[in-house]
């Protein structure tokens, strides 16, 4: 049997402002934004270069879902980004303004910084150790 992850859907209050987040401050690429209906769009965004899991963009509709955005992990961090170069990531956040939780520091699964995306939701941002030869 063979799976995996392709999306993770990430509540937002709105689908454009999301959009500018993440192409123009991480820079991330828009891989699909399709209409659904007036209300509704298929909102894949990802890392340059990336093919694994994507992140669907998905407007919050109701009261739960808005009392959501920004937590949808209860406060912990809720996603994941590992990087080639943690230094230049570190560095363009700071360059965006984008909000630093946590310096990188050095842990056994490798460097990692803590931000915040523009709703609240933590992010780790990882660089992993280096393969001894």
């Amino acid at each position: 049997m063979k799976q995996h992850l392709a999306h993770i859907s990430l509540l937002v209050k709105n689908y454009d402002e999301a959009i500018q987040f993440y192409t123009k401050k991480l820079h991330f690429e828009l891989i699909e934004d399709i209409k659904l209906s007036e209300s509704k769009r298929w909102v894949l965004i990802a890392p340059k270069g990336s093919s694994e899991c994507k992140l669907l963009l998905s407007e919050a509709k109701n009261a739960t879902q808005k009392h959501l955005i920004g937590n949808q992990s209860g406060g912990s961090v809720f996603l994941f980004l590992y990087t080639d170069n943690i230094a230049r990531d570190y560095q363009n956040l700071i360059d965006q303004k984008i909000e630093i939780i946590q310096k990188p520091k050095t842990e056994a699964y490798g460097t990692v910084a803590v931000f915040a995306d523009l709703y609240g939701n933590k992010w780790d941002l990882i660089e992993a150790p280096k393969q001894k030869s």
